[in-house]
């Protein structure tokens, strides 16, 4: 918001489409997410549209468009368990695999008295969103160079991959230090090693 209005947020300006519907769509289900038990939570109409506002004068800042123009262009109707919602959607096509999709909206504002957090995912750090994209693209594991099963292992800072005392360092961290990156996509397999605190093995340098 600036002077009470939404506002375009400049950090992201640089960024592709799809990052930024993404990050948007992110924060706005881990509000709607963590506040879903509470009784009055369709006060949250007020932050979907501001989010929704400033995700689209952001995109029109970027395109140096319109925000009716962005919002004819990404909006569209999608089914959900509470029946057909409109949101706004970007989509990257993949060679033989299933597009990525960046979504922001679509989400009922109606209380739920037992719910879970779906959206695991942590916001990733600007300069580091449209490298991850054309990583995923590869579809290849950063270490095994496997092409099945795909995720992203995340740190929370690059401080925690040079801890001082720490015994010799995997390969997993000595590649994420060196490349310094808080992101790296590796197979299914690779990730549970990773998180078993097993013994990992790269082909890539």
């Amino acid at each position: 918001m600036f002077k009470g209005k939404p506002a375009y947020r400049g950090l992201l300006l640089h960024d592709e489409d799809f990052t930024i519907v993404a990050k948007y769509g992110s924060e706005y289900r881990g509000f709607v997410q963590y506040y879903l038990l509470a009784h009055n939570v369709s006060r949250l109409a007020r932050l979907r549209w501001v989010m929704e506002t400033s995700m689209l004068k952001t995109l029109a800042r970027k395109h140096a468009s319109t925000v009716a123009k962005m919002a004819r262009s990404y909006k569209t109707t999608i089914d959900t368990p509470d029946g057909r919602r409109t949101c706004f959607q970007v989509t990257v096509p993949r060679d033989g695999r299933k597009p990525l999709i960046a979504r922001f909206g679509g989400l009922p504002l109606k209380r739920k008295r037992t719910t879970v957090l779906t959206d695991r995912k942590p916001p990733l750090a600007t300069a580091q969103r449209n490298e991850l994209i054309h990583r995923l693209l590869a579809d290849r594991c950063e270490m095994c160079e496997g092409r099945t099963g795909l995720q992203v292992h995340h740190v929370r800072k690059l401080a925690d991959l040079n801890k001082p005392g720490q015994p010799e360092r995997s390969p997993w961290i000595q590649l994420m230090a060196k490349r310094k990156r808080k992101t790296l996509v590796v197979c299914e397999r690779c990730h549970q090693d990773i998180h078993a605190g097993r013994a990992t093995t790269t082909t890539r340098k």
